[in-house]
């Protein structure tokens, strides 16, 4: 068996203490092929006087294509106060992610516990305005969210929002953590996988939220062989996110990071496909 696999990607809160710079240069050093973006690296360099137009030069002239752009969160149970600035927020990201050659977004479901039904509405909206870009926008639930707490959860509010241009982020710290090691995700179709996230889970229970105890691969109790060959099996082709923020890593240098977590991920790939 083989993967299809388009790459590792670096997602930044992994060297959350680095600036954007220092993160591109850390995921190219340390062996990365691609950078996940999120809404506070735009949010930091603007704060640092950076105008929008710089940021993106920034990113393009590390030359790492970027696997997804991540929008700011809240928006799926936003009081309506709060709902048309999160939701022009996530037309700037999408006009972020179309300057940077990214046909994906990123969302966590963020804080919140509105109604079921206004989230599906929200999601509905969220997919009509990624639609208007060409984009994709993949959804994450978080294990320990009041609401949106599992798998099965996510991909009802995902269906009942009926815009196929939404899908499903699987990450394998959450997946371990809410109950579904390994395989535990065989029931899903490949279609609605748009992207995937990684790190490895510690021996204890977690230390967040959000959590920030997350693991290179090989360090934990993920069952990587598992999660690999049957993201490979669906023919999963996307990147593969490389999310392990911890305060460990923090205080170390990041290419130094990276590199450690680009080995892992690289010994895990290896050890699942052996032939």
């Amino acid at each position: 068996m083989a993967h299809a696999f388009r790459g590792l990607a670096l997602h930044t809160w992994t060297v959350d203490t680095t600036p954007l710079e220092g993160a591109l240069a850390a995921a190219r050093a340390g062996g990365f092929d691609a950078i996940e973006l999120r809404r506070v690296d735009f949010q930091r360099c603007h704060d640092r006087g950076l105008a929008n137009g710089a940021v993106l030069d920034l990113v393009s002239k590390a030359g790492l294509p970027v696997a997804a752009v991540g929008v700011e969160y809240g928006w799926i149970f936003a009081a309506p106060a709060d709902r048309e600035r999160l939701f022009a927020s996530m037309k700037e990201a999408c006009e972020n992610a179309v300057a940077l050659g990214c046909d994906l977004l990123m969302s966590a479901i963020g804080p919140g516990t509105a109604g079921v039904d206004e989230a599906v509405a929200n999601i509905r909206r969220a997919g009509e305005i990624a639609a208007g870009f060409k984009l994709r926008l993949a959804l994450e639930y978080q294990f320990q969210h009041p609401v949106v707490k599992s798998l099965d959860i996510l991909r009802d509010l995902i269906q009942r929002a009926g815009q196929s241009n939404v899908g499903l982020l699987l990450d394998a710290y959450h997946l371990q953590r809410g109950g579904r090691p390994g395989r535990g995700f065989e029931e899903v179709p490949p279609a609605e996988i748009f992207y995937v996230q990684y790190s490895d889970v510690p021996d204890a229970p977690p230390n967040g939220p959000p959590p920030t105890d997350r693991l290179p691969p090989g360090q934990g109790v993920v069952r990587w062989g598992e999660l690999f060959q049957l993201l490979a099996a669906k023919g999963y082709a996307g990147y593969v996110s490389y999310e392990a923020p911890n305060a460990a890593h923090w205080q170390r240098p990041a290419a130094d990071v990276a590199a450690e977590g680009a080995r892992a991920t690289r010994r895990a790939l290896a050890q699942a496909f052996a032939r």
